[in-house]
């Protein structure tokens, strides 16, 4: 579990990148939005434990994190958009690195890298962008850490390898595993989200499962005007909207570009008191 308390955060001589942010984050599979500049990337380095809170603390399993302790540093990891490895190859990564992760999984790196098409031995300096990041994924994946961060993981990756990549969490996650991703790109992965955390301007809009979104709002689309809406959009000649969910049994898919949209616009009270309610 991790525990955000009262969490803020402010760069040398800058506006707080993060302001008294404060949720509970258990397991399961966890999509932060925000614009860009709300405090996205910031969060993630706090939780794993690259930057020290200016007040406030994150816990995992009640450890301070910004304490470092081997211990939690091990069952943690953190990857970024565009990281660099310190290492030529995947397997000399996994011969370094890998052996300070318990849970790391050396046959699944095996079968992620092979699903990429990857042997492991290729330098990671003569490889695209793309491909590099496909060779980190399947890495990241295979470390099986209790808590795992990926930073637009989708960034430079094909159209296959974005499908690849959904059939790859989906086989390397278990149940008791905390994944969060952030991410502009909503509808790569839009069918695994177990919770939607939202941050603006460094403060936290929103921490919320999505079946509990599911039964608050519904999602719909129009060829004329709807007559009730708490947020409403044109697109295509057709109306986006959002309405209160008057039959929770009536469960519609998020429209997880609308919902965002919604949180930044001037309806954002009335979705954040519908979701509350």
């Amino acid at each position: 579990m991790i525990t955000l308390d009262q969490l803020s955060f402010g760069y040398f001589k800058r506006a707080e990148a993060l302001t008294n942010v404060s949720a509970c984050i258990g397991s399961g599979i966890h999509l932060l939005l925000g614009e860009n500049g709300a405090g996205k990337t910031t969060l993630l380095h706090i939780i794993a434990g690259l930057l020290k809170p200016t007040s406030g603390r994150c816990l995992f399993d009640g450890d301070n994190v910004a304490d470092r302790n081997p211990s939690d540093m091990n069952r943690i990891f953190f990857l970024g958009e565009n990281m660099a490895f310190p290492a030529d190859t995947i397997a000399e990564m996994a011969g370094i690195h890998g052996q300070f992760y318990p849970s790391f999984d050396r046959e699944m790196l095996h079968d992620n890298l092979a699903q990429f098409g990857f042997t492991g031995q290729e330098s990671m300096r003569s490889l695209s962008l793309g491909n590099r990041k496909k060779a980190q994924i399947a890495y990241a994946l295979s470390l099986r850490v209790p808590v795992l961060l990926l930073d637009e993981p989708t960034n430079g990756l094909d159209i296959t390898a974005r499908q690849a990549l959904q059939s790859m969490i989906i086989k390397c996650l278990d149940e008791s595993q905390t994944l969060i991703v952030s991410t502009h790109t909503v509808s790569e992965l839009q069918s695994l989200y177990d919770s939607i955390i939202m941050v603006s301007k460094g403060h936290l809009l929103l921490s919320m499962p999505t079946y509990d979104i599911a039964a608050r709002l519904t999602f719909r689309t129009a060829p004329i005007p709807p007559t009730e809406y708490l947020y409403k959009e044109i697109r295509t000649g057709l109306h986006h909207y959002i309405a209160a969910n008057g039959d929770p049994d009536a469960e519609t898919a998020i429209n997880y570009t609308l919902l965002y949209n919604a949180l930044l616009s001037p309806a954002r009270d009335n979705i954040l008191n519908q979701l509350t309610k």
